[in-house]
């Protein structure tokens, strides 16, 4: 086949462009946006006027995508991946979530995106006079807090500031304009379904364009990538960014290389710089939704540390490109979403002190590097072996860790009280402060499979001794290695520390790049073992031996993910707030009496029902008559303005009874079916919750 019938045939970089341009779309409109809302201006109009440009400049920027020299993506095996990734897309959409009340961080998102589409503005100005006055948040026990949502400002000036990075509720409050809730809710399915894409791609380019498909379909029907996928969580969003950014930096690296075969490294520098810019940013620019992208940030550091040891200078690019977006990340955390910084400060700090040093240690051995220091010869001669040795004793010793260690946390974090509640309610020892983080290989093995695990390891080994053994002979930089090693490292610090309370599904969040990870590795090995296999003994046999190691990891993952092939988490949770908004008089002000109805309902009340909404804190919620004390007050304050103070309890009417409230009645009593929570063992399905709230008048 002559070239130019080649090229027409290789469909990869039109596809490439796509998923990296949907990537940079995410970012851009994730930065913009930031700006826009911050000043209040997120309307409709400007809204998609800013989605257009930002997608227009995108498209522009991926034109930056090197083309490199390879086999080409032809019709076929492009076509079963599109076709693959479509047909896991509607599923995941046909299936989604219906998390509406913020009890999981995807509702969180939702009601966030809620709140900026119906107000335009983050964080959102509260009027005082439509609670009553300063007066309202001045008392002691009376707040606009609820989970997610914080009250910040004075009680003359308050506003609620949403607790995330605002990437997502930006990306989500579009569909919201156009579609409601339905379009929002089908939205992360579409944008997994892009991030499945980026990750086919990738594996066609590095293993072979037919294992893309595979592997896209084994990721895509993993339990926690569909989990995550059927609701508005920020890790669809993630998975795009990082997915593209890595897809972008394997092309990077393959036609650095292939550049360096035809010209002078200043020229290839010239070349790719604009790429290594693009695939950086989309890295780093991952903390516009979620702030922890820091992580491969930080991981980026010695890769490009050692491509510059390399005389690859467009590294610089790359590494300016992700420590510039993570930046300017932190800078919108800093002016928008300062208050769960400062939550989250235990585990960032520690981050933040760990780049830093990673840093300056990079740019001490680069420098020495430099000056003409080396690895003594005899390390340099055995660092294969080295490399090897140390990825199976380090996965050996985290799979063995239950045997010898238990971790904990402070017993007194909320937290590991909800693990003691948990722990209760299953029948297990009451030891609030475990965190379970000695079983976060098990984790792994719950959804693909011990065999798999143990495939993806031997697999690393393998290329981890590829890697030693560039760096002592030298020649072409393997073009998977930089994903590789980012992608390897943050799974080692997510199996270290998950830092998550460890209530599966939900906690199964944190292993969305540990997962696609193993399974990529698992597709890559039963690729190269049918290809050696075809080469010993024929067709047949390479035939053979390929789909009995792809089963091996298929038909587990398969298997794991076969209970909740059509579960729908709280279907009815729409439906269910829209009747409970119908309850709601215009002129009310509603006053949240109890735990559940502040976590449930403070947020959707203001949000999705638009009337103000107080919550009572913990504190005052210990002395019923307090409480009422707190409330007639409040109720002559809103009365003074026109308006009335309507009492909200949720699943029993006996805290509005020892209030003495009046008009006692049931707004809502319905039942949806929400995930499982396990601790120790796989979830397999879906538990009842009832959902019944209550409302009053207070007593005169």
């Amino acid at each position: 086949m002559d070239t130019p019938t080649a090229e027409r045939a290789d469909l990869a970089p039109l596809l490439e462009r796509t998923v990296v341009a949907a990537g940079l779309w995410v970012v851009l409109l994730g930065f913009v946006g930031s700006v826009i809302a911050w000043l209040g201006a997120w309307i409709p109009a400007v809204g998609f006027t800013t989605a257009l440009v930002t997608a227009a400049l995108a498209v522009r920027l991926s034109r930056h995508l090197p083309a490199p020299a390879g086999r080409p993506l032809g019709p076929a095996a492009a076509g079963a991946l599109v076709l693959g990734v479509i047909a896991v897309t509607v599923w995941t959409g046909a299936t989604h979530s219906e998390q509406v009340l913020p009890r999981r961080d995807s509702a969180s998102y939702l009601q966030a995106t809620i709140y900026l589409a119906e107000t335009g503005s983050r964080p959102v100005a509260v009027d005082a006079a439509t609670i009553g006055g300063p007066q309202t948040l001045a008392e002691d026990g009376l707040t606009l807090e609820a989970p997610a949502f914080y009250e910040i400002g004075s009680p003359a000036d308050p506003s609620v500031q949403p607790q995330f990075m605002p990437g997502p509720a930006l990306v989500y409050s579009l569909p919201w304009w156009a579609g409601g809730s339905t379009a929002t809710l089908w939205t992360p399915a579409v944008i997994g379904g892009l991030a499945l894409l980026a990750i086919g791609l990738l594996v066609g380019r590095v293993v072979a364009p037919s294992a893309a498909a595979p592997a896209a379909l084994l990721v895509g029907a993993c339990f926690p990538w569909l989990h995550t996928a059927r609701s508005t969580y920020s890790e669809p969003l993630a998975g795009l960014t990082l997915g593209a950014g890595f897809l972008a930096l394997t092309l990077l690296l393959r036609a650095a290389d292939d550049t360096r075969e035809e010209s002078a490294a200043q020229t290839a520098d010239r070349r790719l710089r604009g790429a290594a810019l693009v695939a950086g940013a989309l890295i780093g620019g991952t903390a516009i939704v979620r702030i922890d992208a820091l992580r491969e940030t930080m991981l980026l550091i010695p890769v490009a540390a050692v491509l510059l040891a390399r005389s690859r200078g467009w590294a610089r690019h790359l590494l300016g490109g992700a420590v510039g977006t993570t930046l300017a990340g932190f800078a919108v955390a800093g002016v928008m979403s300062w208050r769960y910084l400062g939550e989250i400060g235990g585990s960032l700090v520690p981050l933040v002190g760990l780049v830093v040093l990673m840093s300056i240690g990079c740019w001490w051995l680069l420098r020495r590097a430099r000056a003409g220091w080396s690895l003594p010869d005899r390390l340099t001669a055995r660092l294969p072996v080295v490399l090897a040795g140390a990825v199976v004793v380090v996965g050996v010793l985290l799979a063995l860790r239950p045997s010898f260690m238990t971790t904990r946390q402070d017993p007194r974090d909320p937290g590991a009280m909800y693990v003691a509640r948990m722990q209760a309610e299953l029948g297990l020892p009451i030891d609030g402060g475990r965190t379970y983080a000695e079983h976060s290989v098990d984790w792994l093995a719950w959804w693909i499979g011990p065999i798999a695990v143990t495939i993806s390891l031997v697999v690393l080994a393998v290329l981890a001794h590829r890697l030693g053994t560039w760096w002592a002979k030298g020649g072409p930089l393997p073009a998977w290695s930089a994903a590789l090693v980012v992608t390897t490292g943050s799974t080692l610090l997510t199996l270290v520390r998950p830092g998550i309370t460890p209530d599966h599904p939900w906690a199964d969040r944190r292993l969305l790049i540990a997962l696609p990870l193993a399974l990529v590795l698992c597709v890559a090995a039963a690729w190269w073992a049918g290809a050696r296999a075809r080469e010993r003994w024929g067709s047949a046999a390479g035939a053979t031996v390929l789909v009995v190691l792809l089963a091996a990891t298929a038909v587990p993952t398969a298997m794991a993910t076969w209970p909740h092939r059509a579960e729908r988490v709280e279907a009815g949770g729409l439906a269910a707030a829209r009747t409970y908004c119908d309850a709601l008089e215009p002129d009310d002000v509603v006053l949240a009496v109890d735990d559940w109805a502040v976590n449930h309902w403070t947020q959707v009340t203001r949000g999705m029902c638009g009337v103000p909404s107080v919550a009572t804190t913990g504190k005052l919620r210990d002395d019923p008559q307090q409480v009422l004390a707190a409330a007639r007050r409040l109720d002559e304050r809103v009365r003074a303005r026109g308006g009335r103070v309507l009492l909200v309890a949720h699943k029993e009417p006996q805290t509005l009874q020892d209030l003495g409230a009046t008009d006692v009645r049931v707004v809502l009593d319905t039942q949806l079916m929400e995930d499982a929570q396990e601790l120790t063992r796989r979830p397999e399905g879906l538990d009842p919750l009832r959902l019944v709230v209550w409302t009053g008048r207070v007593p005169r």
